[in-house]
């Protein structure tokens, strides 16, 4: 007889790097710099993205942890409130990366501690860390990530619905990039 493959009940992770920023201005903190024209845009893909339950919208709803940089946080409003996607929200100045390197250990340790255990897990956040965190979860990276995390790209990952995220490998099950 067939050994018959018992199937996990999951949750998902969805790693985001925030959507095109403007360049700073001469007197312009970096931690200030907010969308361009080019990441509303995206922005407004993500969002029917995250509306759709065919799509993005089928992952949510999660609990968010955003870092608190002026266009992470309006890549998550933009794209992510007033969606069923989105669900409770936490922002953190430590995972903003301009400050001091921000490891995807870090990351992974600002996520744990807001996990619920209840719902999915979604991350607004900064390159490389974004990066770091996917090949230190991941086993097989898309071939969109050989150039780099892409700007308002989001990757999800299905995670046992029955424990914290960790430091573990995780199934890439889908992932959108905007244009």
């Amino acid at each position: 007889m067939a050994a018959m493959r018992q199937t996990v009940p999951v949750r998902y992770l969805t790693i985001v790097r925030h959507a095109k920023a403007e360049k700073a201005a001469s007197d312009q903190r970096d931690f200030d710099r907010k969308l361009s024209d080019r990441g509303r845009r995206q922005c407004e893909q993500l969002h029917r993205w995250a509306n759709d339950e065919t799509k993005l919208g089928r992952f949510g709803p999660t609990t968010a942890l955003v870092s608190a940089a002026a266009r992470t946080r309006e890549t998550f409003r933009r794209a992510f409130d007033d969606t069923p996607f989105a669900g409770d929200r936490s922002f953190s100045d430590l995972i903003y990366n301009g400050q001091r390197e921000v490891s995807a250990e870090d990351l992974l340790i600002d996520l744990a501690a807001i996990d619920p255990v209840t719902t999915s897990l979604l991350v607004v956040g900064h390159n490389p860390t974004v990066l770091e965190l996917l090949w230190s979860l991941v086993e097989n990276l898309p071939l969109s990530l050989r150039d780099g995390f892409p700007l308002a790209g989001a990757y999800v990952l299905a995670i046992p619905e029955d424990r914290q995220i960790g430091l573990a490998r995780y199934e890439l099950v889908a992932h959108y990039v905007p244009d």
